[in-house]
């Protein structure tokens, strides 16, 4: 019997550069994993490349996301195990509804369609997006103050600002908005199959000071899961907001995915 590990594929979510999964590529390295973070499409190599053209990213919604994504997995040796932060959330549990994933990991995700609940903490962390309905074909670029609201409100200021400075890029617009009409949309992008039946697990992880994705947002998630008998699980860091995956406490987000993925025999 083969001991090789699956690789692992790495998503980022709306406004964090590919670059914020360095440290996990070489934590899930040392145990044995062969890790990559690719980029969404039209996203440069660098920071700041990314901020030079930020038109190359705008208007790109989920399908496209999630195209390319699975474009990347079918050039893999084997089926990979994925985990997304954020609307890298969302696409992981749209890889691994689409059986192209052999598990998956959503931190902090996006809500999929069927999902509830809309906190005021998430309206306005997203407010930079919605308040002009232009943005949805648009890149839209976080001032520092917003990305202490919507990122860093649970770090201390100077190191959120040290976070906003390293690793924020310009987002599409679009994701935002097709998320927004998910549940008035019979055919939504953010639709996911949550009753798959392939056996594959997925763990949710919620940060409970999370202002963009509350932890409701992802306990209401895992209810959608509630129909398949495939191994669904939540993990929550209740002092935690959304750059769990990036700011000084990262390495116990990332040994609690690595702990989760030896318990589920990966």
């Amino acid at each position: 019997m083969s001991t090789t590990k699956p690789p692992v594929v790495f998503i980022h979510g709306l406004w964090l550069h590919p670059d914020s999964w360095q440290p996990w590529i070489e934590r899930f390295a040392a145990a044995g994993y062969t890790a990559i973070a690719p980029g969404w499409p039209g996203v440069a190599a660098t920071v700041a490349d990314s901020r030079e053209n930020p038109d190359a990213i705008a208007d790109r919604g989920i399908d496209a996301v999630d195209a390319h994504y699975t474009d990347i997995i079918s050039g893999l040796p084997a089926a990979p195990i994925v985990i997304g932060h954020s609307f890298g959330g969302m696409i992981a549990q749209k890889l691994l509804g689409e059986g192209t994933a052999a598990a998956a990991i959503g931190i902090d995700a996006a809500q999929i369609k069927g999902v509830l609940p809309l906190p005021l903490s998430s309206l306005h962390a997203t407010l930079p997006v919605f308040r002009n309905p232009a943005n949805i074909h648009r890149a839209v670029e976080l001032t520092e103050d917003q990305f202490r609201y919507a990122f860093g409100n649970a770090v201390p200021e100077l190191e959120s600002k040290e976070l906003f400075a390293r690793y924020t890029i310009p987002a599409p617009g679009r994701p935002l908005f097709e998320a927004a009409v998910a549940n008035f949309s019979l055919h939504s992008p953010a639709k996911v199959q949550t009753d798959r039946d392939t056996g594959a697990p997925l763990l949710l992880i919620a940060g409970g000071q999370d202002h963009t994705v509350p932890e409701v947002i992802t306990k209401a998630t895992l209810k959608q899961y509630r129909h398949t008998d495939a191994p669904t699980d939540l993990i929550e860091f209740p002092d935690r907001g959304h750059s769990l995956t990036i700011d000084h406490g990262w390495a116990e987000v990332a040994d609690a995915c690595l702990t989760w993925l030896a318990e589920r025999g990966f």
